[in-house]
This record gives structure tokens, sequence and C-alpha cells, in this order.
């Protein structure tokens, strides 16, 4: 049985400026999974870089209110909201509540370093929010 304890998992800032802890990913730990699973933080006022991903993902909305955009696509996304983002859209989260957006992010197949692209941020000033 494999029990991943959040505050056991290292804090690190994403490719896309997120606070994000990795809890499972079958890189990582021994289990046959073949997506990964992390919890995530966006601060009051941040908004992700433009990134994306030859996967697909899924965000599931914990906590905060914001924007979420995919592609050309922008829409409000509240707790209790799941988000598919299909592979290769281009993707970010803005937050403009007053507390921090907390979400679950599923990527499967599992992320990889290599399948992610980091946009310039100046793509985040050009899309209408």
């Amino acid at each position: 049985m494999l029990i991943q304890k959040l505050n056991d998992c290292e804090e690190i800032i994403a490719g896309d400026g997120t606070v994000l802890r990795e809890l499972l990913h079958p890189d990582k730990q021994d289990i046959n999974l073949r997506y990964s699973l992390a919890y995530a933080i966006l601060p009051v006022g941040k908004t992700s870089i433009p990134h994306s991903l030859k996967t697909s993902e899924v965000y599931y909305i914990i906590s905060g209110v914001g924007e979420m955009s995919i592609d050309s696509e922008v829409c409000r996304i509240e707790p209790g909201d799941a988000v598919y983002i299909p592979p290769n859209a281009i993707q970010f989260l803005h937050n403009y509540g007053d507390e921090p957006i907390v979400f679950v992010c599923l990527v499967d197949p599992a992320w990889r370093k290599e399948d992610e692209t980091i946009y310039a941020p100046e793509i985040e000033a050009t899309a209408s929010l």
C-alpha cells in the first residue's frame, strides 16, 4: 500500500510558475500508473506562464477563483470544477480572487519535462483576460 502525504512531498516551482508538489509519479515511486498526480497552488494576483504539454491534463479546482485560458478560449473557474486540457493546447491560469487557487493536476501519460513547452510570458499580456 502506498499513501503519499502532501507535506512529505518536496515543494517546487513548476515551469509554469505555480507552486507544485508531486504526489504520484510512476518514475519516482514503484507504482503501476500511466498518469502523474500533483497538487498545485497559484497565489493571489498571479498568472501561470503559458505552456503546453504533448499529453492531456486535467485540473480539479479545490479552492480559489480565476480564469483558465486554453488556446483562445477563456472561462471562469471555481471550486469543484474539473478542467480538461487537450494535448498541445496553450494554457495558463489567472488568479483574480482574494485567496490562492489550489488545484490537483492529473497528466496522462505521466508528466515528463521533454513533453512540456514553456512560452514567453509576453503571450500572457496579449491574452484577453
